[in-house]
């Protein structure tokens, strides 16, 4: 998606209509519409305001590509939060998890994942050292 799919996609997820998105960054309108029609581009302190506005990160605001979220209806995610796409459970309960997910959280061959669950919630996957690591700081904090 462009600069101005995002940010449109964005103004109308917020319910916010293009005065107030404008006057919230400091523009125009007018000047708002001509970015969401893509006749104009904001100069990099008003896309940081943008971003802000979203609580998104500049580079999604920009170039964020919607791949496999299209299907759920999900938009430019949340500074720190992701979406990776689906993934299958095959016939033993193995999940691949998707390149990307193991980039960002540094998951290599080898390393030890620890599944948690709540039935409200859904489940997490967590690494062993990163939750031995809170685990350790909470047992310290405790003396």
């Amino acid at each position: 998606m462009s600069f101005a799919d995002n940010l449109t996609m964005l103004r109308k997820i917020n319910n916010l209509s293009q005065e107030e998105l404008a006057e919230k960054i400091g523009v125009s309108r007018q000047t708002l519409s001509k970015y969401e029609t893509g006749e104009s581009l904001p100069d990099i302190e008003k896309c940081r305001a943008l971003a802000d506005a979203f609580n998104v990160s500049v580079d999604d605001l920009i170039s964020y590509e919607k791949n496999d979220n299209e299907s759920m209806g999900l938009g430019v995610p949340p500074k720190g939060k992701h979406v990776f796409g689906m993934v299958k459970v095959g016939d033993k309960g193995q999940i691949v998890i998707p390149a990307k997910a193991r980039k960002i959280f540094d998951i290599n061959p080898g390393d030890n994942l620890i599944v948690l669950g709540d039935e409200g919630q859904g489940i997490a996957i967590i690494k062993e050292k990163g939750l031995l690591g809170l685990l350790n700081m909470a047992a310290k904090m405790k003396k």
